[in-house]
């Protein structure tokens, strides 16, 4: 039988009624299934029912929390409060003994994980600060309520683990949550993976300090309930389970992957609350799917920070200004430095190869060089000139053995793996001294590579020193199905590795190899390359699924312009998200040499809209991007989306789609805000070449509309198909767009579905396409808060527009008496309609019957899901 606590069940606490106490509990029962509509009860078998037989009856009736509640009700009207405080102390009990033991995991098994000095950090008290920024991790700041979703997005390394670990032992210690959370779980996902299948109810039981763990206890308030899920990019989940295949039973076995979806989309445990840290590709790839409360960004080491880090290194104060100001100006190696481990290897390794006498600039050119000259000078002695033939082999073994992690999704190797790549055991203690490798946490036989990026550079070294047929692993592939599977982000976990690639490629790079190792096979790996670039020139599918940025990436870290024209003229379509200042730069280099682009897709949300010290050089850069607007002669779609742009970047942007040889047939502007004067945006619609204009997600003021609909009405405006769902539209907007349809005779699409156009702002808009020059194709009207009373309108419409062919009205709630009104106009032979958008499963039974009746009669009509 369930039990609420580990030793004191539901029939535990009858038995504590004596025999009228539990007659009377019978008859009180039978009042509160009737005053709380509870799901009835057979009244024989609770009047025959023993104690164990009524425990057990409430129990299969009703779900265990509503069972105890009802319960512990009966108890306070029989003024048995003592019953009930005797249970609050047990649950009070439970979670304080957790509490505990959590501390104390904390405090000794855990501190191993991290390379710090764990003793300060353990021991050290939480200020008012901590506690405060750990208070607002779960705080929706536009609510002000406690959130259920909150992502930490950061990259690899970034801190994240840690800032969880420190969060849980500030709950340990009873300095935060104390009143909203009886307990918090900590769930790896490094760990969960290797479980295959397992139920949410043996996840708790595991993190319990002994064998009967109160599930059914814990499990009863999920809103007292937090569960931290740690690495989610480690799983690959990507959340596209069916809802039928999500499970609520917390006690039921399923694949790992299965139990987090049904978590992460609320279906299992929907009041609980939920930390989960990711990185940003990982975050990216199920954000549609995933309804988060709030999205935290962890950024690690500041530029203060990484200041302070490398003055630590460089005593002279001129010295670190010029060795800080090398790694500043290269805008993806300071992106490195804010990842705490990595600052430590950018910084040290700068100043290993300056006592060597080495030129400091060359070695900040590319990140890819940063870290060859890194993981060189760590099996090359000071004074040496040559590696040993020893230190050949290990670093060729973890080159082997990190190919394989990628390839296998795998970050932390047993011995076994080690031996299975050429590491012997005696070269263990060399490589954790000179920190290539780490103790995992897992075990003590168990290792990892100090950072996720070193081990990618590991394995991109193995590619130019062997072919994937010599790895003692099948799971390894061809450098072309990894650079197809980089660029499509089919592994997302994968942050540097197709870039490494390339890199490697770069003449100086390949310099260090042939000293190293005595050879390399770059010409062998840059024919591959070629390759690779042919099948995507041949493939429109392809060129759609490759991300930009990845590309972009690879070509900036090659550094080899002939190559990159090269690149460039085999893609016809691009789309990529610029998110930061680094991403930019290396956009812009690229574009600026792309000649051949038909289709242009890119984000680059606030950093053009930030104030930044490097402001000149960002519009510089941005000037740059904009070039391939003319640069490319056929370029003849732009989409423009989830951009902030400031006055001046509008005005590049502006001026370049304005230039004579730029030939847009489509502009698509989604969830762009203009912080300018937008009269010069509506301008751009004047182009006589525009056939398509989508600014959906776009918030328009009504006075933006107007400017809109002036352009629409010019007798030179093109323009076929206008989308403007979820824009906000008021309701002054409806007598601009009624005048568009009754002048323009070449807009023949209309979107406007997701604003409040209700039935009367539809009248008025009827009021135009009824007239017998309307030129109108398709209308769509999804989710516009339309009723059964707007269909006398629709009608008339549908009887009138003599070019009118298909209507979208999904989402809307329109009554049988009014779809009557609507199909009695199909008939009508002045009727042209052809598509109706309407899903039959949203009406009742009555309703479906008749929608589908008739459909059958009407040979030319379809009834879609969505048109």
């Amino acid at each position: 039988m369930a039990s609420f606590f580990s030793d004191f069940g539901l029939m535990w606490y009858l038995e504590e009624l004596n025999k009228k106490e539990f007659i009377k509990f019978k008859e009180f029962l039978k009042q509160e299934i009737l005053q709380s509509k509870l799901k009835q009860i057979s009244w024989t078998e609770v009047k025959k029912a023993s104690r164990e037989d009524l425990a057990n009856l409430l129990l299969k009736h009703y779900e265990e929390k509503q069972a105890w509640d009802t319960t512990f009700r009966i108890f306070q009207k029989m003024n048995r409060k003592d019953l009930v405080e005797r249970a609050g102390r047990e649950i009070a009990g439970h979670s304080k003994f957790y509490q505990a033991h959590l501390k104390k995991k904390l405090t000794h098994d855990y501190a191993r994980k991290f390379n710090i000095q764990v003793q300060h950090f353990f021991k050290q008290k939480f200020t008012q600060g901590d506690c405060e920024h750990f208070e607002n991790l779960l705080i929706s700041k536009a609510t002000g309520k406690k959130p259920h979703t909150v992502f930490l997005q950061g990259a690899a390394g970034i801190g994240k683990s840690l800032m969880l670990t420190k969060l849980m032992l500030a709950w340990s210690q009873g300095v935060v949550f104390q009143n909203k959370f009886s307990y918090i779980f900590y769930f790896c996902c490094q760990d969960v993976k290797k479980l295959k299948r397992t139920s949410l109810a043996e996840l708790i039981s595991k993190e319990w300090p002994n064998a009967s763990a109160p599930v059914a206890e814990i499990l009863s308030q999920p809103e007292k309930l937090l569960l931290i899920i740690d690495s989610l990019e480690v799983m690959e989940c990507d959340m596209s389970e069916r809802d039928s295949e999500l499970c609520d039973n917390c006690t039921e076995k399923q694949p790992v992957s299965v139990l987090l979806s049904s978590l992460l989309r609320r279906k299992m445990l929907p009041e609980s609350s939920l930390l989960v840290s990711a990185t940003p590709e990982t975050f990216e790839k199920m954000e549609d799917r995933v309804e988060c409360t709030n999205v935290k960004i962890i950024t690690g080491f500041n530029e203060s920070s990484i200041k302070t880090y490398f003055r630590s290194l460089f005593q002279d104060r001129n010295r670190t200004q010029e060795i800080f100001s090398l790694v500043r100006e290269n805008a993806q190696l300071f992106t490195v430095c804010q990842v705490p481990v990595l600052c430590w290897m950018v910084a040290t390794c700068l100043k290993k190869e300056i006592e060597k006498g080495r030129d400091p600039v060359s070695i900040c050119r590319r990140t890819t060089s940063v870290y060859t000259s890194h993981i060189f000078s760590l099996f090359l002695p000071q004074s040496a000139r040559s590696p040993s033939k020893k230190s050949q082999e290990q670093l060729q073994g973890l080159c082997s053995l990190a190919t394989e992690g990628v390839w296998t999704d795998t970050s932390v190797f047993s011995k076994e793996a080690l031996r299975r790549n050429g590491i012997m055991d005696s070269d263990i203690p060399t490589l954790l001294e000179i920190r290539i490798l780490g103790k995992s946490k897992e075990s003590e036989n168990s290792y990892v590579f100090l950072h996720p990026s070193i081990q990618e550079a590991c394995a991109a070294i193995f590619y130019l020193l062997k072919s994937h047929v010599d790895h003692p692993s099948r799971d390894v592939k061809s450098v072309e199905t990894l650079m197809f599977t980089f660029l499509k982000k089919v592994k997302v976990q994968w942050i540097f590795l197709g870039c490494f690639i390339f890199g490697l490629l770069h003449e100086s790079e390949q310099k260090k190899l042939v000293a190293f190792f005595g050879y390399q096979m770059s010409r062998e790996v840059k024919h591959q390359l070629y390759q690779c670039l042919e099948t995507i020139s041949d493939s429109a599918e392809l060129q759609e699924q490759i991300d930009g940025m990845k590309l972009f990436y690879c070509l900036f870290e090659m550094e080899d312009e002939a190559f990159l024209v090269q690149a460039m003229s085999c893609v016809e379509q691009i789309n990529f998200v610029a998110k930061n200042y680094s991403d930019v730069v290396v956009a812009a280099y690229c574009l600026k040499h792309c000649s051949t682009l038909k289709k242009l897709c890119f984000s680059t949300q606030n950093v053009l809209s930030e104030e930044l010290s490097y402001r000149e050089k960002l519009l510089l850069c941005w000037h740059h991007m904009c070039s391939v607007l003319i640069s490319s002669k056929d370029i003849h779609i732009l989409q423009v989306k989830d951009t902030n742009l400031n006055e001046t970047a509008f005005l590049v942007l502006y001026n370049h789609l304005k230039y004579p040889s730029c030939t847009l047939k489509v502009l698509v502007v989604n969830n762009v805000t203009f912080l300018c004067d937008n009269h010069l945006f509506f301008e751009l619609i004047q182009n006589q070449r525009l056939q398509h204009l989508n600014l959906s997600l776009t918030f328009l003021s009504h006075s933006d509309v107007k400017l809109l609909c002036d352009v629409l009405n010019q007798a030179e405006c093109n323009i076929e198909k206008l989308m403007l769902a979820n824009c906000s539209l008021s309701e002054q907007c409806w007598d601009y767009l009624s005048e568009v349809l009754r002048r323009n005779k070449t807009l023949s699409h209309l979107d406007i579905s997701s604003n409040d156009l209700k039935d009367e702002g539809l009248k008025v808009l009827c009021g135009a396409l009824t007239l017998p020059d309307s030129a109108l194709i398709s209308l769509r009207l999804e989710a516009c808060e339309l009723t059964g009373a707007c269909c006398e309108d629709l009608a008339s419409t549908f009887t009138h527009c003599k070019t009118l062919w298909g209507i979208n009205l999904l989402e809307n709630a329109l009554d049988h008496s009014g779809l009557v009104v609507l199909f009695e106009a199909l008939k009508q032979q002045t009727c042209t309609l052809h598509v109706l958008g309407l899903r039959i499963t949203d009406f009742d039974k009555e309703t479906q019957e008749f929608l589908i009746a008739e459909e059958e009669k009407n040979p030319y009509l379809s009834i879609l899901s969505s048109v």
